[in-house]
Formats: structure tokens, sequence, C-alpha cells
């Protein structure tokens, strides 16, 4: 059926095209969007989507982002929602608006004016950002890994500084090829394996004047006590047993006071040599949270929500994702992870469908299916949930690597369906027999 222009139809839009968002719209589109029943609107600051979790492998050059990166507006035409470009800047809950802010290409032209669009239900789903804690020297000498844009970005500088070094006439400087990662959550530790790799790699396609193991060097920091501090402890361990192999180094217990053009100062006077610096330390909201329509926020710009996914301040306004501050029975909350946006978006696409139906919501209630950690080609490890009762079973090697893969899949597979995520990853697989495993410009 074709799309309905009729603007009597109930209005639902999603700010946020990362992965909850762009589930919950397509399945929203197929189904309301498509036999005509409610006007299903995505609104995102970027106009492609790439699957955050993945970031680390596009920064560290394993991964093109442009063979795994989705297209919105042509997304939106075959799955019956509309896409809106534009960053949110402002919410007007009296007249129900959405406030964008306008938009430039690289030459400062207008691309979009400010708009504004107008919602019947409005959920926001616009993720996180790191919080460098107002670290001197942070912003202007790290690069965090929160858009596709900036993982780009620092493997084109890395790849660049390993041209250099191979081309000047002087000796390569110490810590010219040093890489200093802040935070040792996740996505601090996998980059930390996956660049041991490709840099090595990139190194063996012919810039011999480069000796890996003298010039390269990753370390690893991290304020708390051990890396993974999210994560159950002997997951944490033997990753670190396994980053220890490796020969990155790991540093704990090692507050950052400031980050350089040089290097990286630590508390206590330490100062950790190194060109390349990415921040991966630290989880807040987006600033534009701050004062958002006088919604609900915690200390760290998070929309504060009941077990419904309601804002505690306006029935019409859900939020989800690591945006959103869900309670969970017992304390605390969902914790920002990928299975807890998938969960949302799920429990968010049957709730959506109740409220047009006038029927009660119902609680949303987060299932830890447990944790794994990719450490690129050397390694998985992880633990599952749910095979004894309040036990989790660890699990790590090829078996690991599989059930890490199979939750991007289970991604694309929400997104396009089986048949083509199954086509497409043939494809790829054929393709990256024939081209160089790792990204060279």
């Amino acid at each position: 059926m074709a799309r309905s222009n009729d603007e009597t139809l109930p209005h639902i839009v999603v700010v946020g095209g990362g992965a909850g968002g762009l589930e919950l719209v397509t399945r929203l589109g197929d189904t309301l969007g498509r036999k005509g029943k409610a006007r299903i609107t995505l609104i995102d600051g970027s106009r492609t989507h790439v699957w955050k979790p993945l970031l680390h492998e596009v920064a560290a050059g394993s991964m093109d982002e442009d063979r795994h990166e989705l297209d919105y507006l042509a997304h939106s035409h075959w799955h019956h929602f509309r896409f809106r470009y534009g960053r949110m800047v402002g919410l007007d809950r009296d007249q129900k608006l959405v406030h964008l802010a306008p938009t430039y290409d690289e030459d400062g032209e207008e691309i979009t004016p400010a708009r504004s669009f107008k919602y019947d239900t409005l959920v926001i789903a616009i993720g996180s950002t790191t919080n460098d804690f107002g670290t001197p020297g942070a912003k202007e000498h790290a690069i965090a890994l929160e858009t596709p844009e900036e993982a780009a970005r620092f493997n084109r500088r890395i790849v660049n500084a390993c041209y250099r070094a191979h081309t000047q006439a002087a000796p390569i400087r110490p810590g010219q090829l040093h890489v200093t990662i802040i935070g040792a959550g996740a996505t601090g530790t996998e980059l930390s394996a996956e660049l041991h790799r490709t840099t090595r790699a990139v190194v063996a396609y012919g810039l011999d004047k480069i000796d890996p193991e003298r010039d390269l060097k990753i370390t690893l920091v991290e304020a708390g006590p051990r890396i993974l501090p999210a994560l159950p402890e002997r997951l944490s361990a033997a990753t670190a047993a396994l980053l220890a192999d490796l020969g990155v180094q790991v540093r704990t217990y090692s507050k950052v006071m400031r980050v350089t053009d040089a290097g990286v100062e630590l508390e206590g006077g330490d100062f950790v040599e190194s060109e390349l610096v990415v921040w991966a330390a630290g989880v807040k909201g987006p600033d534009v949270l701050k004062d958002i329509g006088g919604l609900e926020t915690t200390r760290t710009n998070q929309i504060v929500v009941d077990q419904t996914l309601v804002t505690t301040r306006d029935p019409d306004i859900f939020a989800m994702g690591d945006c959103a501050a869900c309670p969970r029975p017992g304390g605390g909350i969902v914790p920002p992870r990928a299975q807890a946006a998938h969960q949302q978006a799920s429990h968010l696409y049957r709730q959506l469908r109740r409220r047009l139906a006038g029927k009660p919501l119902q609680p949303f209630v987060y299932k830890d299916f447990g944790s794994l950690v990719s450490l690129g080609h050397y390694s998985t490890v992880g633990s599952l949930m749910g095979f004894v009762v309040g036990r989790s079973m660890f699990i790590e090697g090829l078996f690991a690597r599989l059930m890490y893969r199979s939750l991007y899949k289970m991604h694309e597979v929400a997104l396009h369906g089986f048949p083509k995520v199954a086509l497409e990853t043939l494809g790829r697989s054929i393709m990256r027999r024939t081209e160089p495993q790792v990204k060279l410009h």
C-alpha cells in the first residue's frame, strides 16, 4: 500500500538513527507506515548509519565503513517511513515540535535550513557521547570515536603517520608511532587489540623503514583498578592476559591529568609519549539534553524515564538507548549496551502499537544475555547468561567470536531481513579475498 499523505494520521517521530532508533522506525514503517495507520519519521544529523559497536574496527582500518553503512533516505523509501536530515537542538512540548539546526556542507554552504517538525508521539534515541570530564587538552589533541567520520579520521591519521615515518629523512621520534587509548571499557580494549594487528599489517605492505616491535607501541590507560570495569572480573582478567601477550601496555590506577600534542600526562607526573591519542573513557548523554524542553535528566544528561520508557514529565515522549536512564527492578539503571538498545526497540515497537490502540503500556524488563569482548583476529572472550539460574558460562575462542559476530548479524537482519543479509555477507566474504585486509588510504 502506498504511503498515506493524510495529515490526520497519528505522527510518530523518532530522533536518532542508531541501533535502537533505526530498528524501531524500520519495524514501525513496515507495519503502521505501510498500512497507512500512522506517519513515521526518523530524524538524524547524519545521512548514513554504521553500527556503533563496530567503530573501533573502522578506526583500526580492519573494516571499510563504505561497505557496511546504510543510507537513511534509501532505507526510509524501502520501509515506508520518512527521513529528515538535521540535528535536534530544541523541543517545544506545548506545541509538540522538534527543532532542528541548519546543516552545512564542507564549504560552509547551507544544505537544509533550521526547521521544526510536529509530533504526536516522540521517541528520543540519540545515544551517548564520551565524557572527557573537562580534562585539559582532551578536545584538542584526542579523538573520540563517536561517529563513523571520527573513526575514519583516526584511521587516516595513523596510516598517514606510518607513511610519514617511512619517508622522512630523520629517525623516527620517540612517541611518533605510539597510540595511547584512554579508557579501558569495551571500545578502548577492543581497539587496542585491533590496532596491534592492523598497524603491523600496514607496515608489512612495504613500509620497511618501520620496525613494528621497536617503533609501534600501544598503551591502554584506565583510571580504575582493572580493564573492562563494567564486566565480570573473570572476563577482565582473561582479556588483560591476552593483551599482555600481544605487548599492549596496560596502565591501571592511572588518572589522566592533561593531553598534549606529544602525549598524555598522568596523575603523579608520569608522561606517556604518544602523538596519537584516542579518548574512549566515560559516557554521558549529548549536551543538547541538558535542558531539553524541561524534561528530567540526570547529572550525565540522560533523560529519566519510568519502566515503560515514558519520560517522567511528558506522557507523549519516550526515550530509549544510551540517552535514557531506565530503572531496573531492584535498583540501578539499564546499562548502555547494544543488546539493551535492541531489546528496547522491540519493546517500544509493541508499546507504541498498544498506545495507538488505547491500551495501557507495559513495563520494559532488561534481560542480560552476557558480555562479549572481541580482540580482533587474536581471540574473543565472553560470558553468556542464563545457562544455569544465577550463573554464567565463560566462553572464548572461535565460539565466542561467532557469538560476537552474530550480534551484528541480528542487527542487520532486523533492518534488512535474512535473505538480503545472507547474500551481502557472502558478497563481502568474496570481496575481502581480493582486497587488502586493512584500509591503506
